[in-house]
């Protein structure tokens, strides 16, 4: 049976105590409110069920660390506190200190449930009776071992689990103790980010353009004619001859003139707009069940 440290487990188990961390709570004698102690951590298996807290006895003993099974404690995260159940300064001396540099082996585990074992931690029948056997007195009903009168239950190495002793690692509704059963969900929650960026701007193209106007330009014909009375001889007072007679006529053309003038052509508008999908994604998340080993009794869940 392998032991895990709660947060070497589960990192973030302090999500599944709604916040609560059980290491540096008190421990206290249950009746007399003695504090014997601190939590400095928890002890798993391999399923993530509490099975021991490592209590330093710093008010105690000084220096030592020693292992109480869960079933021995009552956690009450009201006041803060962890209530242990039975446990004496004579037992408390009795346990071997915990090392975590040390593997936590049967062996050391057994030394541990011998300082805690107590006859009446197994006989849920009146001792009047039980009948003595050798070792065992039967079983009780969650199924484990009943130790004869004046006698502790004996297991086999291979087949030992902590089912075996509830007295040491169930916890029961006479404790107070109160099993929470969790289970993960997934939260979808969306985070916007920048994707890009797109820049709009302008720039200046040129182009030739070309534009037909048309001009008149004016020039001078000369046209000789005959007149009708050609070779009709006139007086002399007709006959004016003049030398140096010039006659005058000014010549014009048009040429183009062109200018450019500026002219709104187009607007252009930038907006955004938001298109709506759904992505889909999965996760694997976990849900604590209820494992009830009730033997051959009835049970009624409520």
């Amino acid at each position: 049976m392998v032991l895990y440290k709660l947060e070497d487990f589960e990192p973030s188990y302090q999500e599944s105590f709604d916040g609560h961390d059980i290491k540096g709570l008190g421990v206290y004698t249950q009746g007399t409110d003695e504090k014997v102690g601190t939590v400095s951590d928890v002890l798993v298996d391999e399923e993530g069920h509490f099975r021991y807290l490592v209590v330093d006895l710093g008010f105690w003993i000084f220096g030592k660390k020693v292992l109480l099974p869960i079933g021995r404690a009552r956690i009450d995260y009201n006041i803060d506190r962890v209530y242990t159940i039975g446990l004496t300064r004579e037992q408390a001396e009795d346990l071997p200190e915990f090392d975590e540099r040390q593997t936590l082996d049967y062996d050391y585990e057994e030394r541990v449930r011998g300082v805690y074992r107590q006859p009446t931690d197994y006989n849920n029948l009146p001792v009047e009776a039980a009948t003595p056997l050798d070792p065992l007195a039967g079983l009780d009903p969650l199924g484990a071992p009943v130790a004869a009168l004046g006698t502790t239950p004996t297991y086999a190495r291979d087949s030992y689990t902590y089912e075996n002793e509830p007295a040491l690692y169930g916890l029961n509704e006479q404790d107070h103790q109160t099993l929470r059963l969790y289970e993960e969900r997934l939260i979808a929650s969306k985070r916007r980010q920048k994707t890009g960026e797109v820049t709009i701007g302008k720039r200046v193209e040129t182009d030739t353009a070309r534009v037909a106007v048309p001009v008149e330009r004016e020039r001078v014909v000369i046209e000789r004619v005959t007149p009708a009375d050609a070779g009709t001889a006139v007086s002399g007072r007709e006959a004016d001859f003049r030398e140096g007679e010039v006659a005058r006529i000014e010549i014009h053309e048009e040429t183009p003139e062109i200018r450019k003038e500026a002219f709104l052509r187009e607007e252009v508008r930038v907006r955004k707009v938001v298109d709506q999908d759904t992505v889909e994604t999965q996760e694997t998340v976990r849900r604590e069940e209820l494992d009830v080993n009730s033997g051959n009794l009835p049970i009624e869940e409520r």
